[in-house]
């Protein structure tokens, strides 16, 4: 997976191309000399900040235009819109430029300044919308970026998140890729972060149809869904985080689990003070979801040992970055200076010896009413006939139903149900907590069709008041 400089110079020879589109790919695996522990195994980095427009994105961008070109989809003198946070924006821009498309991103409000300018400097319009608002909001970033195109005459949706051509872009050019350049899939894990899910899906597609028996690891980071959405086919309670081109606040259909065999999370620390790393320590000028994953890989690196090899997928440039986390007043504003505090799993805050008390969801109302009083519990959760849970009532919501009438104790608990938002499995990080008691939510730590645990406010702060001791 190496070779030395006398060796690059013999072996490549000086190319012209027609278009820099054609200059996307062949970037190299490059091999962390300083940041992984003794004794572990070889990690590299994949520099997917060296295409041309400075992402991996630019892979998925160019290949999903010249698709809906082939298609009919895109026509000459039309307008690409996309919804993005800077690199598939970036990649489509660069594509949009070259082909004489007109381009129009929508891009949430905690993005870089420099994205937002990288953008406007290949000639599209950008539109912010605000970052922290509910999935199915119209504000929105995806669902502005929906209705320009709905009100656009001649225009194509890229439409990344849901797309899967997403996922066939990287499984024929970054799997394929990847594949040849570990002399046959020879690498013992791949770690790739999951912002819309298609480059983790692509490559662990490709891998897995080859025959690979290469590990495809999964990164993302605290705020996100995707994690939660492996382990429990769930979605939880999104919350912003800081760290830019990783996770996603909704359920994304470019997103394959079943060929991840391992999905690890981050917190924006880990991100931020790794990614400082491969700029000081390694010489990479790479981003902070580049620090995601070689925090990961370095991880995993060291349970392997020595023998075995690790890839970070590097996903884009620290360019974009320089008013971030390469700006140390902006990391001693945002804490990012102090010592990480972590605060353990969430499986810390239960005890496993204690059975949740459930009901099935074909319960009646009275039905519930009497395990409330019998168990001296507030809530419990309806599970469906697998033991999966379904929707939780609180004594709140009883009292409501049957004081404005909308329920009696003959009615199907069902009825008055809230909807699950706080599932969580037990391997999650506590930190997860924070979302899920601000959106008024109890959360269920859930775990192969079984409910470990009901965690609340109160708990949470018992386990604070323990940690700070």
């Amino acid at each position: 997976m190496t070779m030395t400089t006398e060796q690059s110079a013999t072996t490549q020879c000086p190319r012209t191309f027609d278009s820099i589109l054609e200059a996307i790919g062949n970037t190299p695996l490059v091999r962390l000399n300083k940041i992984p522990e003794p004794d572990s195994a070889d990690v590299y980095a994949k520099c997917e900040f060296m295409n041309p427009a400075g992402s991996i994105k630019d892979r998925m961008a160019s290949f999903i235009i010249a698709k809906a070109e082939r298609e009919g989809l895109l026509k000459p003198g039309g307008t690409i819109v996309e919804n993005t946070s800077g690199n598939t924006g970036m990649g489509a821009a660069m594509t949009a430029a070259a082909k004489g498309y007109k381009s129009v991103f929508t891009m949430p409000d905690k993005m870089s300044q420099e994205k937002i300018d990288g953008l406007r400097a290949f000639g599209a319009t950008v539109i912010i919308t605000p970052t922290d608002v509910p999935g199915d909001s119209p504000d929105h970033y995806v669902n502005v970026a929906k209705r320009i195109a709905d009100e656009t005459p001649n225009s194509f949706y890229m439409d990344q998140y849901h797309s899967q051509w997403n996922i066939e872009a990287h499984e024929v050019l970054t799997g394929k890729e990847l594949y040849e350049q570990t002399d046959g899939g020879k690498v013992d894990a791949i770690v790739i972060g999951t912002g819309t899910g298609g480059t983790v899906s692509g490559i662990g597609r490709y891998f897995k149809k080859m025959g690979a028996k290469t590990k495809i690891i999964g990164v993302d980071p605290l705020g996100s869904v995707h994690y939660h959405f492996y382990k429990t086919g769930t979605l939880p309670t999104p919350y912003v985080y800081k760290v830019e081109g990783l996770g996603e606040d909704i359920k994304c259909e470019a997103f394959d689990p079943s060929v991840v065999d391992k999905m690890y999370q981050v917190n924006d620390y880990e991100c931020f003070t790794t990614a400082r790393r491969l700029v000081r320590e390694e010489g990479i000028f790479a981003g902070g979801s580049s620090g995601a994953m070689v925090h990961i890989a370095c991880q995993i690196a060291k349970k392997l040992g020595k023998g075995k090899k690790v890839i970070a997928i590097c996903p884009d440039s620290g360019s974009r970055y320089v008013t971030k986390y390469l700006s140390d007043e902006w990391m001693k504003m945002h804490g990012f200076f102090e010592p990480e505090k972590g605060l353990g799993l969430i499986e810390d805050l239960i005890d496993r010896s204690r059975k949740v008390i459930s009901l099935p969801e074909t319960s009646t109302v009275g039905e519930v009413i009497e395990s409330l009083r019998t168990n001296g519990i507030s809530q419990i959760p309806l599970t469906d006939s697998s033991g999966k849970p379904t929707g939780i009532v609180h004594e709140v919501d009883i009292l409501r139903a049957l004081q404005d009438g909308s329920a009696t104790t003959a009615s199907p608990a069902s009825t008055i149900a809230n909807p699950l938002g706080g599932l969580l499995h037990p391997k999650a990080r506590v930190e997860e907590l924070y979302g899920v008691f601000g959106a008024d939510q109890v959360a269920l730590v859930y775990e192969s069709n079984q409910i470990l645990g009901v965690v609340s406010q109160i708990d949470l702060i018992e386990h604070l008041s323990k940690h700070s001791k």
